[in-house]
């Protein structure tokens, strides 16, 4: 039977005749999703238009208006009949006879009605009122009656609504986050609420709102899709459960699943998480852009009078090479060539993360559109950039969907398409297996300060549970996975084999303590021997508070804490039996020789800046640290360290590593002691400075002419430095028994201009000597240990080393 032959039966037959072709419709395999809703929504416009001719007769100034999901012709098996009879307010009581002529068929049926009776004055004035009858009025359909009467009441609630909309707009938004916070994130449910929760068709409605106030548009990239496949399951829920639900119950999924040939309940959470976070990604972008439009129209006539009727020019902040910040959002530079600088979109991610501000959709679709593939294996630039992504913080999760939600992610980590969007059926989960992995990074963020590699912690943090995807014990394939990754993001042997083992044992910690007789020797035994050494203990310590932490509320509790923090002390006491001893510094080169000959004998520093000029293979590059080589060779005196320090963070050179040691000269020079620096440095943005022009200056900081303090913080003052989070705080502790001829102080903190410098001036100012540091930076975390002595060159005593740290902690805090 053909969908005329349908309608045609509906209106010979009356409600009787309504009904069984409605069924047929329903029952029939041939149609599905948007043809059927079609076809349902026109059977039912023809028997409603039959049933208002008959109840109306000759009354004229009367209309039926279809609003709501049923005026978008969304029309479920179980969905609600939106419905409001219009007049002219002539003749109230004959109207009121014709609702009574229309409404109780309806019911008869034992179908779902929400009905209103209005004249065009009241209709509009209720939906000032109230916003959620305005939205459904923006959706009204004319199904019969008086045409210009409902044409008139749609283009004045268009009108009333792009007038209003700079009070309505975060109004609907305000009821948007209220309904999410109420509902939770779709995406991420076991049983979500296809309509209500966040990213469900509730929001798909109010981004066609959003649209039509003419104020700002959502991405339609994918919406439409996304909006049809979350209806497509709908319907197959509500004839799988013969109720008018939106519930998705775990007990419903397999059949909702058969309904609409899909394998099984996690291919179908899997449909609805990618067409949600599609929705829930729109939302942002549209939100976002109607706050930065309301924001400009009411700064925009203070600015045009300030500049006597100009057109105000957005003012753009360099973030980073190629990356800008301009009304909130990262954008790129005007120069920035993607098509030619395959690190741009995760320099781009971690800047945006780092400022605490969203990738703009402009920036993020040029950059999947135009950027070249990262070479294999990465070069040492991405694989910082990538580590600064994922330390910042809570910030990471907004900028990692935009680049998920072009593709980015994929093209960057092909293994993660296994585990995007798969659901975790366990109580305990609170996330898709992809959002926990984001998740357990930004709790592995606040932990950086416990780990001497928090770039290892970071990565481990994002690939434990990317076994998931596969078939067998997860953390057995992980570790495969993890190799492989590993290797491409370009780190060395030794780093892939310390992620991999923590891949491939993140869950041994947390199952041993709570599991296993931790006053057995055996236990313990065994945990050492799977870990191997101290610094690796440690990693995986953190990845297991940062995993349990990321999972749910009831995967961590004080206890628990308590048993992994045991186990970890006991395991470490068997490990430090075998501490390997310390190892003997390397010889200069003869390039450091010569530097710290000439600067003895000048009385002044010597620097040598090298940029690396000759050509190197792929695997080369990834394993070169960041940056070029800077060797500085200074007589030993004061303030040597926070002088260099200084001076660099004067020219925006950010320090990866870098070393310090006293280089007595041999031969004919006598009792001569000259410091040697070794620094690889990189620039914030923009080029290298000439290194006559960093020796200048350090000539003058070294004799007290230039005022490094007060220039960073002029700089700082022009320019704040934004941080969308709370980093962790920093950590000095004393490292026990690292070294017999100095003490060591161990520093972790938030990379910042400036740092090293600070640190410096406070060991300075505390009367130690150091003897020699090792400097690192690790994405945006900085790791140093200075070894300090005495002014006779001895370690100092315990109390004086932890008083130290101490101080130093509290000038970082500060």
């Amino acid at each position: 039977m053909t969908g005329t032959d349908v309608r045609t039966e509906a209106e010979d037959s009356g409600p009787s005749g309504y009904a069984a072709a409605r069924l047929r419709l329903l029952t029939e395999g041939a149609r599905s999703g948007p043809p059927r809703r079609a076809a349902l929504a026109e059977l039912t416009d023809d028997w409603l238009g039959g049933l208002f001719t008959a109840a109306a007769r000759d009354l004229r100034g009367v209309s039926l208006v279809a609003v709501g999901g049923y005026g978008r012709g969304e029309l479920s098996p179980r969905s609600d009949l939106d419905l409001l009879l219009l007049h002219d307010g002539s003749d109230p009581g004959a109207v009121a006879a014709v609702a009574d002529r229309l409404w109780y068929p309806i019911w008869d049926l034992g179908l779902a009605l929400d009905h209103s009776v209005r004249t065009p004055g009241e209709a509009r004035k209720t939906a000032g009122d109230d916003l959620k009858v305005q939205l459904g009025l923006l959706d009204g359909r004319h199904l019969a009656g008086d045409l210009g009467l409902t044409a008139g009441l749609r283009t004045a609630v268009l009108a009333d609504w792009r007038n209003q909309a700079p009070k309505r707009l975060p109004e609907l938004q305000e009821l948007c986050s209220e309904r999410a916070d109420r509902q939770g994130e779709l995406q991420y449910l076991l049983e979500p609420d296809l309509k209500e929760a966040r990213g469900g068709l509730r929001d798909a409605t109010a981004l066609r709102a959003v649209a039509a106030s003419w104020l700002a548009d959502a991405p339609r990239e994918g919406l439409a899709d996304a909006r049809r496949r979350l209806l497509d399951v709908r319907d197959a829920l509500h004839l799988a459960t013969g109720r008018a639900t939106d519930r998705l119950a775990l007990q419903e999924q397999d059949q909702v699943a058969a309904e609409l040939g899909l394998l099984d309940a996690d291919t179908l959470l899997r449909q609805v998480y990618e067409a949600a976070r599609v929705i829930s990604y729109a939302s942002d972008v549209t939100w976002r852009e109607v706050g930065r439009v309301l924001r400009s129209r009411a700064v925009r006539p203070r600015l045009r009078a300030m500049l006597g009727g100009g057109k105000p020019v957005a003012e753009r902040s360099p973030l980073a090479e190629g990356v800008v910040e301009q009304e909130g959002e990262v954008v790129l530079a005007r120069a920035a060539r993607p098509e030619r600088d395959p690190v741009l979109p995760l320099r781009a991610a971690a800047a945006a993360a780092q400022a605490g501000l969203p990738l703009s959709l402009h920036a993020v679709r040029r950059m999947a559109a135009t950027a070249r593939p990262l070479p294999t294996p990465w070069p040492a630039e991405a694989r910082e950039q990538l580590v600064t992504l994922l330390g910042s913080g809570r910030p990471t999760v907004q900028v990692w969907e935009a680049l998920e939600a072009e593709g980015l992610i994929s093209r960057l980590l092909p293994d993660w398409e296994r585990v995007r969007c798969r659901p975790q059926r366990n109580a305990v989960h609170i996330w898709t297996v992809d959002r926990h992995l984001i998740e357990t990074a930004v709790r592995a963020s606040e932990l950086t300060r416990s780990v001497s590699r928090p770039d290892l912690l970071l990565v481990a943090a994002l690939l434990h549970d990317i076994g998931k995807g596969w078939p067998g014990d997860h953390s057995v394939a992980g570790e495969i996975i993890a190799k492989d990754v590993a290797a491409r993001i370009g780190f060395d042997r030794s780093d892939v084999a310390v992620l991999s083992l923590l891949v491939r044992h993140h869950l041994l910690l947390i199952e041993t303590a709570t599991r296993r007789d931790l006053d057995d020797p055996a236990t313990v035994r065994s945990v050492a021997e799977a870990v191997g050494t101290q610094s690796t203990l440690e990693l995986l310590h953190a990845l297991t508070e940062a995993d349990a932490l990321a999972t749910g509320p009831a995967a961590w509790s004080s206890w628990r804490g308590s048993l992994v923090a045991d186990l970890v002390r006991r395991v470490s006491a068997v490990l430090a039996g075998d501490a390997p001893e310390e190892p003997e510094p390397a010889a200069p080169t003869a390039e450091q020789e010569r530097l710290a000959i000439e600067a003895y004998r000048t009385g002044g520093p010597v620097l040598a800046l090298r940029a690396q000029t000759e050509p190197v293979t792929e695997e080369e590059t990834a394993q070169e640290p960041l940056g070029v080589e800077l060797l500085i060779a200074v007589p030993d005196q004061p303030a040597v360290l926070p002088a260099v320090a200084g001076v660099l963070a004067v020219h925006r050179l950010t320090v990866r590593t870098a070393e310090l040691r006293t280089l007595t000269l041999p031969g004919d020079v006598d009792d001569g002691a000259v410091l040697l620096l070794n620094w690889r440095v990189a620039a914030e943005y923009g080029s290298l400075p000439q290194a006559t022009r960093l020796r200048a200056d350090l000539v003058r900081a070294l004799d007290g002419t230039l005022d490094i303090a007060g220039r960073l913080a002029e700089r700082d003052a022009a320019y704040p430095r934004r941080r969308g989070w709370t980093a962790p705080p920093p950590r000095v502790t004393v490292a026990p028994a690292a070294s017999h001829h100095a003490t060591v102080i161990e520093v972790r903190a938030q990379d910042a201009p400036g740092l090293l410098h600070r640190i410096g001036m406070a060991l300075e100012k505390a009367g130690v000597r150091v003897r020699s540091m090792h400097v690192s930076t690790l994405g945006s975390n900085a790791v140093d240990a200075f070894y300090v002595t005495t002014g006779a060159g001895e370690p100092l005593p315990g109390d004086d080393a932890g008083s130290l740290a101490r101080v130093l902690e509290e000038t970082l805090r500060g």
